[in-house]
């Protein structure tokens, strides 16, 4: 999955499409995952202010987008609240990865969303013959903020041994009508890791300290007039291996087991805590990868098991939980003639278990419930010409609810609002359908999609519109709904000579309630960027226009925004003296301070996006 050798169009499309890597990672590295993907075609960002971001792909976030690290998958609430970080800093990491298709079912069972990847590597699973690294700087001006970082890769044949560092600080934001108070951050990342590796493989273990500290905007309807503070910890254990069987059709066995610890507390301006999530978690997998069996080229078969511990305190209602997820899955693919094929399938087994069950509680019967849900995934792709290639995606799609969809019951204090759960919700479904069309040649590269979503039983947490005057909190209801999504997304590279090119994308997402049409809330407008950029090593300059229409088409008791055009530049020169390389970047973003508003952010209301930005990174790799 994370391999950068592509073996047949599949893969040579989503290398062109779906990874950032090297300079283009470097140009469009920011302070979180979600604001470095933003611009990718497909791809919106959810945010409560500038740390707690996240990523949506097609019109859908939580869960049914998710994000791993090295393929495993991070530990944090961000899937289940607005006000909830991503624990993950892209600046070390190698690249990113967004998975569409059968290979989702490796990872998820929700094949309608996708699933982000960070390569960073942290158990190498190489051995090197010298010491390597890198050493990196960044900083931005629309917040005062700074970043330093460092990695360290060591060979002691057989061992390898990696270690990590970053801090970032940042200030409160600004915007070109005034400041985002209580917007700051200051996050501590590192890691330890090594492998014994010899020819039949490796197996290696690591460490992970992640320790987060932010602040939610105040100022709106339900808000703390001064905001709220975020205090945020996860510490994470990993072992590793690869096991080569090297045998003519048995390729190698994969195994991983993650221990993780996760705390998140939300602090009112008095210091006395509002909320405190803790989360104990045991993961595993196991992956056996074939070669050639018959007429499947390779493929894997895995087992997957998850085991949560979710105690909740504070002023949260939400009872503790203990949890227990199953899963196996294949995944194949195979050719035949000009013929691309791959195809998943994944059964899943989910057990959520209330410490406390409560039959007359105020939103229903509290109670333990299972789930049995499958999902399926097939793709085909025709190559016509050697430029030339189409295809197609369906899938069956499955989610089951989260604790906080079932068991909700009052105030969040973080994301202002009182939160009702449903107890009864259905496992989610969903029925997808793609067709993609590709060309590339000498001169042009071209990429168009048009998809068409149906899910049963889609859960949302949907603002009622009432208001808990006690609290003064608006009340958000979970809703199990029919619901209908469709769009398009287009990109284009046309290599006008050797140095010059330009570059544009554009995504557009509808979605409905399949009932009565009208729109489902927090669905991206259409956006996309135009742009051209000239190259002549060592440098590489770019101008690009980052836009979105107008999203008019609302939920009830949803703001809808006008939509925008901002200019942008970036200019990279990279330097090589003797063994070491160095990589210099600076981006001007917002060229012109224009006001401007993410249809997709919860602050919308009280402030605009950043105003004018400058970014500079620097990166060293010897």
């Amino acid at each position: 999955m994370t391999s950068k050798h592509t073996h047949n169009k599949f893969e040579e499309i989503t290398e062109k499409s779906s990874v950032l890597e090297g300079q283009a990672l470097q140009k469009e590295l920011s302070q979180s995952l979600a604001a470095t993907l933003k611009n990718e075609t497909g791809l919106a960002m959810r945010s409560m202010g500038p740390a707690p971001s996240r990523p949506v792909i097609r019109g859908l976030g939580s869960d049914r987008v998710l994000i791993s690290e090295d393929g495993n998958r991070t530990t944090d609430l961000s899937s289940t609240s607005p006000d909830h970080a991503v624990t993950v800093d892209p600046f070390t990491i190698e690249r990113l990865e967004v998975i569409r298709g059968p290979k989702v079912l490796l990872q998820s069972p929700t094949t309608i969303g996708g699933v982000i990847n960070a390569v960073r590597h942290e158990i190498p699973q190489e051995l090197r013959e010298t010491v390597s690294g890198t050493l990196g700087a960044y900083g931005e001006t629309a917040n005062s903020g700074y970043l330093t970082a460092a990695t360290l890769e060591v060979p002691l044949n057989p061992f390898m041994i990696r270690g990590e560092i970053s801090r970032r600080k940042t200030g409160d934001i600004s915007t070109p009508i005034g400041t985002l108070g209580n917007s700051e951050s200051e996050n501590l990342n590192y890691s330890v890791g090594g492998s014994y590796i010899w020819d039949y493989g490796f197996v290696g273990a690591s460490m992970r300290d992640f320790n987060l500290d932010y602040g939610i905007p105040g100022g709106f309807v339900g808000a703390h007039p001064n905001g709220v503070s975020i205090e945020m910890q996860k510490q994470v254990r990993n072992v590793k291996s690869r096991i080569n069987l090297n045998m003519e059709r048995l390729e190698n066995i994969e195994i991983h087991l993650t221990n993780s610890y996760y705390r998140h507390k939300e602090l009112e301006s008095n210091n006395s805590v509002g909320a405190d999530f803790r989360i104990r978690n045991n993961y595993g997998f196991v992956n056996l990868n074939h070669l050639a069996l018959g007429f499947l080229e390779k493929g894997t078969v895995g087992f997957w098991m998850d085991s949560r511990d979710f105690d909740i305190g504070g002023n949260v209602f939400t009872p503790s939980s203990k949890s227990l997820h199953l899963a196996g899955y294949v995944y194949e693919s195979f050719t035949l003639n000009r013929v691309n094929l791959e195809f998943a399938a994944r059964y899943n087994f989910d057990n959520i278990r209330p410490d406390a069950e409560d039959p007359d509680s105020r939103i229903g019967n509290i109670r333990e419930r299972t789930f049995h849900t499958y999902s399926l995934s097939f793709s085909a792709l025709y190559q016509l010409t050697e430029t030339f290639s189409f295809g197609g995606n369906l899938s069956k799609s499955s989610r089951v609810p989260t604790i906080e969809e079932l068991y909700s019951e009052g105030p969040h204090l973080a994301a202002y609002s009182y939160e009702v759960g449903n107890p009864d919700l259905d496992a989610e479904s969903g029925v997808g359908s793609e067709l993609f069309m590709y060309y590339k040649s000498a001169s042009v590269y071209v990429l168009g999609t048009a998809f068409l979503n149906y899910l049963s039983s889609y859960i949302i947490p949907r603002n009622t519109g009432e208001t808990n005057w006690r609290l003064i909190l608006p009340v958000y209801q979970t809703y199990g709904v029919d619901a209908l999504f469709f769009g398009s997304e287009f990109d284009l590279e046309w290599y006008l000579s050797p140095k010059w090119t330009f570059q544009t994308s554009a995504s557009y997402t509808n979605g409905s309630f399949a009932s009565s049409g009208k729109p489902l809330p927090w669905i991206p407008p259409l956006k996309g960027k135009v742009g051209i950029s000239y190259s002549n090593a060592p440098i590489t300059l770019n101008l690009n226009t980052e836009w979105a229409a107008n999203q008019y088409r609302v939920d009830e008791f949803e703001d809808p925004t006008d939509g925008y055009a901002i200019l942008n530049a970036s200019a990279l020169y990279a330097l090589t003296l003797g063994k070491q390389v160095h990589h210099f970047s600076l981006s001007a973003d917002n060229i012109f301070d224009t006001e401007y508003r993410n249809h997709l952010s919860r602050v919308k209301s009280i402030m605009p996006e950043a105003g004018r930005n400058f970014r500079f990174t620097y990166k060293m790799f010897f």
